[in-house]
Order: C-alpha cells, then sequence, then structure tokens
C-alpha cells in the first residue's frame, strides 16, 4: 500500500513539475543544454533523451523526457527548461557509492559478503539511494540467518564524500547463534526417537557442536536431514512413508530453536516380484544379474535404486548414453506387498563427437587425455568413461575430476563429454627437525614435485642428516617417455652413516649409486619396471669396530661394489591416489646384485594395500608386507642392506626401525620382515564427507629377523600395537599424527607412543 501511495505521489510530482516547467508553444529545437551533470557521460543523458535537435519540441515531450531520465535512476531531480528554442535540461545526479565497510563483523570475510550484495545491485560504483541501503541491510542479515545468527542487527552510516560520491559503513552487532534446544519426532511407532535423530546432522548443544556447528539451525540442513529420515524408512520397507509436516519455532529472544517433525510411517512391504519390459537390447539373464532387490526381501529404495542404475550403466557401455529404467510399482495394500515391474527405453545408441577439457591451469592438455579411455569418435561407452575418471584420480594431481556429458544440439546421436578438473598443489617441502638421544639434532628436507611444470614427470631431492645418518637423493621420472606409456627414469644417492657418533661402536659406511629405470604398462592397472644400479659401498673400519663388520669386510673388501638388477610388478586399482576409499594396491619387488661384482645376494618384497568401503563415509584400510632376503654363492646380505621396522609408517608405537635383533651397537635389522596394519578412517564427526582429514583407530604387527639355523617362523617374536592416527591434508601439505601403544613390548624395545610426519605443499 506505501509503495502505491509512493507512485502516485511521484507521478503526481512529476506532473506538475511538468506544467509548471513547460507552458510553452511547440517550436524546433536549435540546441540542448545540459546543467549539472558531474560523473555520467554527457553522451548517456543524450541517448536516454526522447528528443533530438531539429525535433518539434511540445510539452508531452517534455514531460516524456522528464520520465525517461528519472526511470534510469542515476538521479535524484530532474528539470526541463525552455529558453528561446533552446532546451535546458537541469539534472541532480545521484551519489555513486565509493566504498563499503563493516564493522563488527566475525563470522564473515569482508569480500564474501560484498560479493553477495554485488549479486543484489550493490557495490562499490554504483548508484546510491536509500532503497540501496535498506537492501543491503536485508541480504547482510539473511547470511547471518544462514549461521543461525537471528539476533543479528545492523546499523548503516552513510558519510558523503567529495565528487558527489558516498561511503557506506554497515556496523553489525552479531549477537549470539540461535541455539536449537530439541527436535522432537511425532508419529514414529517402528523405531525410536533416539534412533531417528541419528540421521540428522543437526542436533542439539554437545560437547563438539562448538566446533561442527550442528546445534545452529539452517534451513538447507533440515531439508538434508528430512530427505535422510525419509531415505531411511523407504530402505526399510515404509513404501507409504510420509513427512505430514514441520514445525521450526523461535524464542522471543531469538536464541533458542525449537524443530518438531510429525510423520506417518504406514506399513513395511515386502517384494513379491521383478520382471523387465520394454525393449532390453542385451539377454534377459545378463540384465537379470544386475537386479539386487529380490522376491521375498522387505522393500528398499536404495537396492532398487541400485538396480535401475546398474541397468543404465550398462547399456551405457553399449553406447545408449540416455538409457532409462523406471521402475513402475505394482502396490497390494491389503497384503502389504509390492512387484516392480522395471521397464527399459535405451533411447539412442550415440557416439562421442568431442572430448572437452577444463579448469587444467597448471596441467598440460596431452597430461590428462593420455589418461582417458574412451575416445572421440567412438561409440559412447560409460565403463571406459568411468575408468578414464578413476586414472585421472591416481595421478594425484587433482583434487576433484567430475564428468558432464552434453547431447550436441541439433542431432539425436552425439554427445560432448567435458572432464572438470580443480587442480592442487602437486608439489611436496618436507622440513624437518628433532632430537635423539642417539642422533642428536636430526635435519631432515626433501623437495618433491610430482607434475613437474604440469608435464606429468616426477622430480624428488632429498636430504636427511644428523651426526649419525646422511642420506642425499635425487630422482626423475618421465611417466610418457613413448606414446605407449613406457616410463624413464633415474636415481642418484649418497648414503652415509657413522656409528661412532653413538658411543657403542666405530665404524662409518658411505655408499654411492646411480641407476636407470625402465617401465612397461602390462594392462591398464598392471605395470612393470626394470632398473639398473651400478652402486659402491665405504666402509671405514677402527680398531675397536664390531667385530661382524671386520668379518664382512674380510669377506667382501672394505670397497665393494655391486651392478644391482631390480624388477618389479605393481598393480593399482584404487578409486583415488590421495584419500582412496575402494580398490587395491599390489608391488613385488625383487632387487638382484648381479654375478661379477663384490658382492652376491638377492632382496624380494611384497607389499599388499586394500581399501575395503565399510558405510558411506568408512573405510577399512587393510595393509600387508613380507620382505625376504639371502645370499647366493659364497655370497651373503650386506648388513646395510637388512630390512628395518618399527615407526610412523610400520609397527607404531615403537620408534623408527628398531625392532628386531640387536646387539650392543643398536638395533641390525634382519633378513626377514612382516608387518601387518588394520586401520577404520572416517572423517571427524560434524564434518560430514571432508576429504582433507580422515581419523581412526588402528592394529599393527611386524617384526624383523635374522636367518638364523633352525629357526622357525613360529620363533619369532611379532611386536603389536594399538591406537589412533589422525591424517591431514592440509594448505601445508600432509600431516599424520599418531598414538601407539604397545601391547606386548620386551625390555629392550625403544619405545615411542606419540609419532608424527609433516610435510609443505607448494
Amino acid at each position: 500500500m506505501r509503495s502505491r501511495l509512493a507512485a502516485a505521489l511521484l507521478g503526481l510530482l512529476l506532473i506538475l513539475s511538468a506544467r509548471g516547467a513547460l507552458a510553452f508553444e511547440p517550436f524546433t529545437v536549435r540546441d540542448i543544454r545540459l546543467e549539472g551533470i558531474q560523473r555520467i557521460e554527457a553522451g548517456t543523458v543524450f541517448g536516454y533523451l526522447p528528443v533530438k535537435v531539429g525535433d518539434q519540441m511540445t510539452e508531452a515531450k517534455a514531460a516524456e523526457a522528464i520520465r525517461a531520465l528519472f526511470a534510469t535512476g542515476l538521479f535524484r531531480d530532474v528539470r526541463v527548461e525552455v529558453e528561446g528554442d533552446v532546451v535546458v535540461v537541469i539534472v541532480t545526479e545521484r551519489p555513486a557509492i565509493a566504498q563499503i565497510d563493516f564493522v563488527g563483523m566475525k563470522e564473515f570475510e569482508p569480500d564474501q559478503v560484498r560479493k553477495a550484495l554485488r549479486e543484489t545491485g550493490i557495490s562499490e560504483g554504483r548508484t546510491f539511494d536509500r532503497a540501496s541501503v535498506d537492501k543491503a541491510e536485508q541480504e547482510i542479515k539473511r547470511q547471518y540467518l544462514t549461521r543461525g545468527k537471528y539476533a543479528a542487527t545492523v546499523a548503516t552510516t552513510v558519510t558523503p564524500l567529495e565528487r558527489n560520491r558516498v561511503a557506506l559503513n554497515f556496523t553489525i552487532d552479531e549477537g549470539d547463534a540461535a541455539k536449537i534446544r530439541s527436535i522432537n519426532i511425532v508419529g514414529n511407532r517402528a523405531y525410536g526417537e533416539r534412533e531417528l535423530l541419528k540421521q540428522f546432522s543437526l542436533t542439539t548443544p554437545t560437547l563438539l557442536s562448538w566446533w561442527t556447528k550442528s546445534d545452529q539451525y539452517s534451513r538447507e540442513k533440515l531439508r538434508g536431514d528430512l530427505e535422510s529420515l525419509r531415505s531411511f524408512y523407504l530402505d526399510r520397507g515404509f513404501l507409504d512413508f510420509n513427512i505430514e509436516s514441520t514445525q521450526v519455532s523461535i524464542t522471543p529472544d531469538r536464541r533458542d530453536i525449537y524443530i518438531t517433525v510429525n510423520i506417518h510411517e504406514g506399513d513395511r512391504y515386502t517384494v513379491t516380484d521383478v520382471t523387465l519390459g520394454g525393449q532390453l537390447l542385451l539377454p534377459e539373464a545378463e540384465l537379470k544379474k544386475l537386479i539386487t532387490i529380490k522376491p521375498g526381501e522387505t522393500f528398499s529404495r536404495a537396492k532398487l535404486t541400485e538396480t535401475t542404475k546398474a541397468i543404465t550403466d550398462r547399456l551405457g557401455n553399449e553406447g545408449y548414453a540416455f538409457a532409462n529404467a523406471n521402475a513402475v510399482p505394482n502396490v497390494d495394500k491389503a497384503k502389504r506387498t509390492v512387484a516392480f515391474a522395471i521397464l527399459i527405453d535405451p533411447g539412442r545408441r550415440v557416439y562421442v563427437r568431442r572430448i572437452n577439457v577444463i579448469g587444467n591451469t597448471k596441467t598440460r592438455d596431452v597430461v590428462i587425455r593420455r589418461e582417458l579411455r574412451q575416445l572421440e569418435g567412438a561409440f559412447y561407452d560409460n565403463e571406459k568413461l568411468q575408468e578414464s575418471k578413476k586414472r585421472l584420480d591416481r595421478l594425484g594431481y587433482f583434487d576433484e575430476v567430475e564428468i558432464n556429458t552434453e547431447p550436441v544440439a541439433g542431432t539425436t546421436d552425439q554427445v560432448d563429454v567435458t572432464y572438470r578438473v580443480k587442480e592442487k598443489p602437486t608439489g611436496n617441502l618436507l622440513l624437518g627437525i628433532g632430537f635423539s638421544s642417539g642422533d642428536g639434532i636430526i635435519l631432515q628436507g626433501s623437495i618433491t614435485q610430482a607434475n613437474l611444470f604440469g608435464t606429468g614427470q616426477h622430480l624428488s631431492l632429498g636430504l636427511n642428516t644428523s651426526k649419525v645418518n646422511r642420506n642425499l637423493g635425487l630422482s626423475w621420472t618421465e611417466p610418457y617417455w613413448t606414446i605407449n606409456g613406457v616410463s624413464l627414469g633415474f636415481d642418484i644417492y649418497n648414503r652415509r652413516f657413522d656409528a661412532g657418533q653413538l658411543d657403542l661402536g666405530n665404524y662409518i659406511t658411505e655408499t654411492y649409486g646411480a641407476g636407470v629405470r625402465v617401465g612397461f604398462p602390462i594392462t591398464d592397472i598392471d605395470r612393470i619396471n626394470f632398473g639398473l644400479t651400478p652402486e659402491r659401498t665405504s666402509i671405514e673400519l677402527f680398531a675397536d669396530s664390531p667385530q661382524r663388520y671386520k668379518d664382512f669386510v674380510a669377506q667382501n673388501g672394505s670397497d665393494p661394489w655391486a651392478l644391482i638388477g631390480t624388477v618389479s610388478w605393481g598393480r593399482d586399482t584404487r578409486d583415488n591416489a590421495t584419500w582412496p576409499t575402494s580398490g587395491q594396491t599390489q608391488r613385488l619387488f625383487l632387487e638382484v646384485a648381479l654375478p661379477g661384482a663384490d658382492l652376491k645376494y638377492w632382496k624380494a618384497s611384497y607389499q599388499h594395500q586394500w581399501y575395503v568401503p565399510v558405510t558411506r563415509d568408512i573405510t577399512l584400510r587393510l595393509n600387508g608386507e613380507l620382505g625376504y632376503a639371502d645370499g647366493y654363492g659364497d655370497g651373503t646380505v650386506p648388513f646395510y642392506k637388512n630390512f628395518y621396522t618399527g615407526g610412523v609408517y610400520s609397527v607404531r608405537g615403537f620408534q623408527t626401525s628398531t625392532l628386531g635383533p640387536r646387539d650392543i651397537n643398536g638395533p641390525l635389522g634382519g633378513t626377514r620382515k612382516v608387518v601387518g596394519n588394520i586401520e577404520l578412517l572416517f572423517p571427524i564427526p560434524g564434518l560430514g564427507l571432508e576429504r582433507s582429514v580422515r581419523v581412526g583407530p588402528f592394529f599393527d604387527v611386524g617384526q624383523v629377523w635374522a636367518n638364523l639355523p633352525g629357526q622357525e617362523l613360529s620363533d619369532v617374536k611379532l611386536r603389536y600395537s594399538v591406537g589412533g592416527l589422525f591424517n591431514w591434508n592440509s594448505p601445508f601439505g600432509p600431516i599424520t599424527l599418531t598414538f601407539g601403544v604397545p601391547l606386548n613390548e620386551e625390555p629392550l624395545d625403544q619405545i615411542q607412543k606419540f609419532q608424527f610426519a609433516l610435510g609443505g605443499s607448494f
């Protein structure tokens, strides 16, 4: 009503203004003069005027000119005067917004709110009027409502500036967030309220809600929770389930919120039959294998959805990109049963016209395209599209990989496929400093770039130094040395160990090596690698050196060298290289000191990792490692080639590389190794499916031992530990924190319950 009255008054004012200033006889316009413009260009005003030089000027045209200029919203006042045959347009510009500032804002970043205001037409440089202030205040309050802060208030100060500009200052009193005091579910009979509330992300205040904000009301969160509640019932057979109403009330002081959800459960239904109809195209027996919902089972919407998706995906593998499988129910309410007829409409078979890649600002296009298994010009194949996505995920270059399929306009048998990637830092800078009673101060550093200059090449340079150990290494790999995926790489390293600094023995070893590697893809998930590395180790002994090292030098010399050949096989079916939730990795590695050199030994290891999705957000990780080394001919395994275990990446709770045989000089390592790990990984409660953080419990077992005559595996005393872990793929790089408790430590074992690894991304 108020807006209509204002419009009427404005119209009357315009008419009166026009009549008062426009009492003249019609004439031909010789010139038009503008007065009052400051920021606005004269051409802009002339563009809006309905009268030009040479036109016939009348009172009606003058009124029309006033209305046209007012309608632009650029002017606070407009007058038209006549001086002879010259039209004088006098305007008063509205001020422009020069700056927008916020005081008292803690919940949001200012730029975030400025962006929201810009979308409503309010930003620096735009015309200011009082209505824009009201609109801005309402938008800011709306932003706070999304965070549950219903008591937030906004006061605006408008400060005039030179050149007809203003500064807007929004002073905000955020107040306290309204808390959810109760969530009530009415109408439930089959399940208790506590069970149903487990489906909600919204909660009443808890010990963690100060961090998770789960006790702050959000309309979007409530909508998602209601859908989760609906899925809970539909997956348990309640076909007639319905949410009849939802009431959200807030106390007068805007501090407490009460939610009531009224539901109708209905009856539980049993499936009596599932049939297939429509255009099957594929053998019916093959399609029936994809049906996961069976007669005699309780109805489950999740299984029904899984069935229809499996059928459409299978048809998608044959080129039917837009196939539909619709489940038509036949409900018998009296018997509380339901039968489904799945009607299949394959649509037309299509082929891929073009494949687009977007989002890769650093990674070169060819690096992405060489991983794709769907080809342009070929029939659409959903399986190849998904396999391409997995291969891109396994590269470790991207946080997200999405596939979008769009039909080509004007055709019925073509689609364009777009891979949208979100890049992440692929470089890792590791800097560390530590202290131990044996090594003293330990400095660590490494630089790794897994996607060098966006080419997919891998380069790493590492340094680890203390008064006891110094390791320096350089490694480079080109994964696509040939177009068929044959890889090429090299490694250069230097390792120095000074046992005399421990005051438990006196010897120094220094090893130099430089090798080349070549890898061959066998399948999309299998790869074989070959390597050849000449390596020389200098051993410096002293009068008080341990006898076992004197014996080794007497047999092999103080400067033994070896030509080491390696062969390895790897298989990777993980769904993601950074945070896998399903799939496996296997690696078999064999190292042999080839005949003709000073050393004669071989060393083999096998590792198998298995990721099992337990629920949507819980993953079971299993890891097993085996190692075996021995000499051949008259050779023995060099002591510096022994296996070691214990530490943050093997048996946690025990100090790194300290398990197994030992003498007065400390751990000796061994020629046999076994390690097993069980981890249950899940996001931190309240963070949803946040992929960058995972926590969980673990159980570790492992040991290394020497190959002694008559010794059996049953004689080996394995070590066990349990604890918890925290993994965070932070902006600074991967961070791993573990707290392990040994279960069967021996008196000489070196315990280290808290362990961590820290890196930095660039």
